[in-house]
């Protein structure tokens, strides 16, 4: 595999230090807020976007996990026939729909990647510069290590998207909406039927369409979850944010994922807040989880 060269120019500085983690203000996994330590790293400014993993596949000929067919062996209660590449992808409902229950906006669609983001037929053509989604774990890291980066812990990635604010219950500080601006791309409209989201913003948006946080990142709220190396250390709560509940206890391995994504809305899934946490099974992908890197300074 060639190694990208370590590129840093478009990479922010977020300098070491203490800091006050999770919340005790609103879901049950962030708390308790606590005091937590970081060393100096550099970290993306942006979200990896589909330009920058085209370059990535063209580079190594990687193959994502959601191209690839799954084992029936590793999935003993699988239908065999059901065994194809593919990815869970939201498909906004026609009416309003109940949002007590399980998540009826999910759909697994055979041939949905990250080339195809809404299934065959779809292309990333038109939008370069938006968030690569339907990437796994696996696929975050194989990035990584091409380009010479890692992926950061969750007390790193939520450090950086304080931006510096101690304490503030958003990146920007404690206001949702201040002076009315809206500072990150999450769900416009109500939810999930109504997208008042502009013609082709209604998913993911260019980066750096929203102010960046105090330590120049952008997108470190909303567009699209982000995966870190954090393993997941309790159960999140059933329903929000993956196409399925919580694996099971001895099933597939998760990791903490951060930042929430265009689908969090007021009125279900507030996780457009730094402490705010889900934990995804490593081997599932969706339409709205993608990833950025950093480069630890202290090693």
């Amino acid at each position: 595999m060639r190694q990208a060269t370590i590129e840093t120019e478009d990479m922010a500085l977020v300098p070491a230090g203490t800091f006050l983690m999770g919340s005790n203000d609103h879901y049950p996994e962030e708390r308790p807020a606590r005091s937590a330590t970081v060393g100096a790293f550099l970290m993306d400014r942006t979200p990896v976007t589909n330009d920058q993993f085209a370059r990535f596949v063209a580079a190594t000929g990687h193959v994502t996990f959601a191209e690839i067919a799954p084992d029936p062996r590793d999935y003993p209660c699988m239908d065999p026939a059901l065994a194809v590449p593919g990815s869970i992808v939201f498909i906004q409902p026609l009416h309003p729909v109940s949002l007590a229950g399980g998540p009826s906006w999910w759909h697994f669609i055979l041939g949905a990647d990250w080339r195809h983001p809404t299934g065959p037929g779809s292309s990333i053509d038109a939008i370069p510069d938006h968030p690569v989604v339907h990437i796994g774990y696996t696929d975050a890291r194989a990035y990584a290590a091409w380009a010479g980066k890692q992926l950061p812990t969750e007390a790193e990635w939520e450090r950086a998207a304080r931006g510096g604010l101690e304490g503030a219950a958003y990146a920007w500080g404690d206001d949702f909406m201040p002076g009315g601006q809206r500072m990150a791309k999450i769900w416009d409209g109500a939810f999930p039927h109504r997208n008042a989201a502009p013609a082709g913003l209604e998913r993911t948006a260019p980066v750096r369409s929203y102010p960046a946080n105090g330590f120049g990142l952008f997108d470190m709220i909303g567009n699209v979850w982000e995966w870190t190396d954090e393993v997941a250390d309790a159960r999140g709560e059933k329903g929000c944010c993956a196409g399925l509940p919580a694996a099971p206890q001895g099933g597939p391995q998760e990791r903490v994922l951060k930042g929430g994504s265009h689908m969090c809305a007021p009125e279900y899934c507030q996780r457009y807040r730094p402490a705010a946490r889900w934990l995804q099974p490593i081997d599932t992908t969706t339409s709205h989880v993608g990833f950025r890197c950093i480069r630890r300074l202290d090693t």
